[in-house]
């Protein structure tokens, strides 16, 4: 998409844009407004360090293809989103120039507002290529030869996508005291575990792995190695393993570091995080099919280069039928004041090298989502 001349979205332009009053039912800071027919604003702290936007909540359409490629029908969908006024942190950096895209359980997210209005079921896919391309499938719910494993609630709520791995792998040695819950987020670039599976995982790689360690100036990883030669050595493999023996194989857990003659070195993606909550950033999820069906709270996923993916079990919705799954509320989908997960580049190293910054931003600069045939840009997609 960087051939194409892009815009912010500003409500004024938009002659289908409407404000959202104090007085609406998505209204979060209602409370705070002086008159209930003032227009609604809205706050979000993410977990990246101080990054926050703020601004106010806006109603419009937006235009998506509808079942498939050859398919010349189009569904237009109001969506809320939030116009960001005010930001900080990481998107003083740059980071998600056009907007971050609402992807969570509440209902004031894009699959929600789908879902009510009837137009699909209650699931959708990402799908991540090795060149940083993708595919978005609203309503997807895979293919039948896919692999799954439950959603977990947290704090007896699906605020979130949370899943519990039961063991890890390097290679053929599966590791003792792995297990972990984690939450699964397309907008963290890069995988963090807890310090027990980060120490026990790295050790084992260290003795797998076929190079040298080494630094590079910049990195925010601890494991990385130079080869032997200018070509990337065979990397250990990486499983993580879950219920009823179903496994996801990490098909790109190191970040390669190259040069003028070819591979110079190359890291171990993953860092350590305090607790006992990780989190599989987009780097797992490359050269996945990954399904959220959340109607029946659970994440299935299938091998893919995601250029040629067949539909599924996707099956739009007729406009006058209604999804048989209940949405969950805001209330469901607020997580007792903690910071919103899905932070901006979420998570992300502090003081990120030129290569790592590039890859934090590589999902936004060059994902082509399949279904826009229109992209609203905005500074902030409540």
């Amino acid at each position: 998409m960087q051939d194409r001349d892009l815009n912010e979205y500003s409500p004024s332009r938009s002659l289908s844009s409407k404000h959202l009053s104090c007085s609406h039912r998505l209204c979060d800071k209602g409370s705070n407004c002086k008159s209930s027919q003032q227009q609604c604003p809205y706050m979000v702290s993410y977990l990246s360090e101080n990054t926050s936007s703020s601004g106010l909540l806006v109603e419009d359409i937006l235009h998506l293809q509808s079942g498939g490629t050859l398919s010349n029908s189009s569904v237009q969908a109001p969506v809320v989103l939030g116009c960001g006024m005010k930001q900080s942190g990481g998107y003083l950096d740059g980071v998600a120039p056009d907007g971050l895209l609402g992807l969570g359980p509440g209902e004031s997210s894009v699959p929600s507002f789908l879902a009510k209005s009837g137009l699909i079921h209650y699931s959708f896919s990402l799908c991540f290529n090795e060149d940083d391309s993708g595919r978005m499938f609203f309503g997807d719910q895979g293919p039948t030869s896919q692999q799954s494993t439950s959603f977990l609630p947290l704090d007896g709520l699906y605020s979130t996508y949370i899943i519990g791995v039961e063991s890890c792998c390097i290679g053929n040695s599966c590791l003792k005291m792995t297990s972990f819950k984690a939450q699964v987020d397309s907008g963290t670039s890069f995988t963090f575990l807890p310090g027990h599976v980060y120490g026990a995982i790295t050790e084992e790689f260290d003795q797998q792995v076929n190079g040298s360690r080494s630094s590079f100036e910049g990195s925010p990883w601890e494991y990385c190695y130079v080869p032997s030669s200018q070509d990337l050595p065979k990397v250990p493999s990486f499983t993580l393993m879950f219920q009823r023996n179903n496994s996801f194989v990490v098909y790109d857990p190191v970040f390669v570091f190259y040069g003028n003659e070819g591979v110079i070195g190359f890291c171990l993606a993953i860092l350590p995080t305090e607790g006992d909550m990780g989190t599989i950033g987009q780097n797992f999820m490359t050269g996945y099919r990954l399904v959220f069906d959340r109607g029946n709270k659970k994440l299935a996923w299938s091998r893919s280069n995601c250029q040629d993916l067949s539909l599924g079990k996707r099956m739009p919705l007729s406009p006058n039928e209604t999804s048989s799954n209940p949405l969950p509320t805001d209330e469901q989908q607020r997580t007792n004041g903690h910071a919103v997960a899905p932070a901006v580049a979420g998570r992300a190293p502090h003081k990120p090298s030129a290569a790592s910054s590039r890859m934090i931003s590589s999902c936004r600069v060059h994902w082509h989502c399949y279904l826009f045939l229109l992209l609203l840009l905005v500074s902030a997609l409540y």
